[in-house]
């Protein structure tokens, strides 16, 4: 297979716990599972028996109100350790505290249960707003996930800065941050264009540093999530109606693990095709 310098790591990120706000790093041990650590928790909806997730932001919005982080980093081959929530309060917690599912739940207006162990067949709601064009319009379907995890689908999501800077353009108004896609590796491209250029790294090899490969297994479809607000970034549906307009709602790439070790900031990525 040719291999092609097409890039370099620009920014890692890990969310612990999903749908939470997560954290930043400048390098990351990668698992044949994904990012170590990443998604590691989630929470439970008592009432419905399902994972509670952004995707449905009519019962869980206030998820990205909260940010999750290590309290010490994760370890290969050890216990997940806890996470500190800072809290939309503003005051702070720890998975470990005794009653850490009343804090949560007092705070989501919802009964919800910290999970780490995947419940047998995992699933969620998931929003689709009124976009034209759309298969499914104002409505609530069930997602099942990956046995195992509490990934929506493949374990590693990846986007580049090419791909933002294209929406950005198409959408002058909009604020197309990193943050709104939550991706684990963004990407600074070797080309200067602004292109949706990961379209085309489907179906091919990627090779970060010197020691992580992944298979780039599909481009990844956009959800409502991107326009749910967050931090400093508002609510906005036009982010996601830009990228279904333009780009078939994509936006990134998922991938699976080939090879595992470590990434940093800076590593150059390879593309075998």
């Amino acid at each position: 297979m040719a291999r092609t310098l097409v890039g370099k790591v620009s920014s890692l990120w890990r969310y612990p716990v999903k749908s939470m706000l997560g954290e930043q790093l400048d390098a990351v041990a990668v698992t044949p599972t994904g990012l170590l650590g990443d998604r590691a928790y989630a929470l439970w909806d008592r009432q419905t028996q399902r994972i509670a997730s952004a995707k449905n932001p009519h019962k869980w919005a206030k998820l990205l109100e909260f940010q999750a982080t290590f309290v010490e980093y994760p370890q290969p081959q050890a216990t997940i350790p806890p996470v500190s929530f800072a809290l939309p309060d503003g005051d702070r917690a720890t998975s470990d505290d005794r009653n850490i599912d009343l804090i949560l739940s007092q705070l989501l207006g919802r009964e919800v249960e910290l999970l780490t162990a995947v419940p047998e067949t995992p699933s969620l709601d998931q929003y689709w707003p009124d976009l034209e064009g759309a298969a499914n319009r104002d409505t609530v379907t069930q997602l099942f996930m990956p046995a195992g995890t509490f990934f929506d689908s493949c374990p590693i999501h990846a986007i580049t800065t090419a791909t933002l800077a294209r929406l950005q353009q198409l959408y002058p108004d909009g604020h197309f941050e990193p943050a709104r896609f939550r991706p684990n590796i963004l990407i600074e491209p070797i080309a200067a264009d602004t292109t949706f250029v990961e379209n085309d790294w489907v179906g091919s090899q990627m090779t970060i540093g010197n020691e992580v490969r992944l298979s780039i297994d599909t481009a990844c479809p956009r959800c409502v999530v991107t326009t749910v607000a967050q931090s400093d970034l508002p609510t906005d549906l036009n982010i996601l109606r830009t990228t279904a307009r333009h780009n078939n709602s994509i936006a990134g790439i998922r991938a699976s693990v080939l090879q595992p070790g470590s990434i940093r900031c800076g590593d150059l990525i390879w593309l075998e095709q």
